[in-house]
């Protein structure tokens, strides 16, 4: 029952604590095909600490919305609910520096799409055709979040934590993550190609990264449905939300410049769950915040 003396209260630490330890538990558990009926957790909790169902659903909406900035994957049904109590960053910090490994939620479900043929691959020929496990389908493409100013403003407690535990540098370390990315856009390009009936280019559509290696500026080479012309594609993944943060290097800033009709990035977030996209064209400046994170030396 709730206790009529918490109602208007914050949260104290404890209550944070095992809040998020339940979140968290709830998460390995979606994530990982156990079984799970979040209402039963909120019930339970709501038991435990004497706060109301709405006040616990209210808390687990305040960590949806900061993992999701933090590049981590979040449960369904409970919203974006950025209002939050300063509190809740300190006790996601709390958590996470005590369970490094709860970074790893949801990697199990991103394996690959594609079973690689024998021979060296060779995706965009048509001579060496890679399986499928299953019939690929367009994926759903979403507006970009609004640039900077034009956005709403990170509290400073979720700013920090946002540095500290950097969800940029994170996705570009992961190979995984950025191959699965990759792969799900170049299954999008092809069966998109198809669905307007232009399967003469879905059989060109190449996977450069994976055939000729990193280095290009771009990952997937893909074609214009409507004239055929050649579209360079740039692929960046996240399990987190569409505004987290990201990398590009100074060979990708280059191609989109020296090539800004053809030259697209790709934005591929909510992996492995709900993975969506959004396009960003040339010039990048006009559409996101770019800051420099280091420079090369030379003599």
């Amino acid at each position: 029952m709730a206790d009529n003396g918490k109602h208007g209260r914050d949260w104290d630490d404890e209550e944070l604590d095992l809040i998020v330890a339940d979140y968290f538990a709830m998460l390995d558990a979606a994530t990982s095909g156990r079984p799970l009926v979040k209402a039963h957790h909120a019930q339970a909790l709501s038991r435990q600490i004497g706060r109301t169902i709405g006040s616990v659903g209210q808390k687990y909406g305040n960590i949806s919305t900061v993992l999701t900035e933090l590049g981590m994957p979040k449960l369904n049904g409970f919203g974006n609910r950025p209002n939050y109590q300063g509190a809740i960053f300190l006790a996601l910090e709390r958590y996470l520096d005590r369970n490094p490994a709860a970074w790893d939620i949801g990697m199990s479900m991103v394996e690959p799409v594609l079973t690689p043929p024998a021979q060296s691959p060779s995706y965009g020929s048509g001579v060496s055709e890679p399986a499928t496990r299953f019939a690929p389908v367009p994926l759903l493409m979403t507006p970009p979040p609004p640039r900077g100013a034009d956005g709403p403003k990170r509290p400073a407690g979720l700013a920090r934590l946002v540095r500290k535990f950097d969800p940029a540098a994170r996705d570009e370390r992961n190979r995984k993550l950025g191959r699965i990315g990759e792969e799900r856009i170049f299954l999008h390009e092809r069966a998109q190609l198809i669905a307007l009936d232009r399967a003469d280019l879905a059989r060109k559509v190449e996977w450069t990264s994976e055939e000729r290696g990193d280095g290009a500026g771009y990952d997937i080479r893909s074609f214009n449905p409507a004239d055929g012309r050649e579209r360079l594609i740039e692929v960046k993944a996240t399990r987190g939300g569409a505004s987290t943060d990201f990398f590009l290097t100074r060979t990708e800033c280059e191609v989109a410049q020296e090539r800004p009709d053809a030259w697209r990035l790709y934005r591929v977030h909510s992996l492995p769950v709900r993975p969506e996209f959004f396009v960003l064209a040339p010039p990048l400046e006009g559409a996101v915040v770019l800051t420099p994170e280091a420079w090369r030396a030379s003599f």
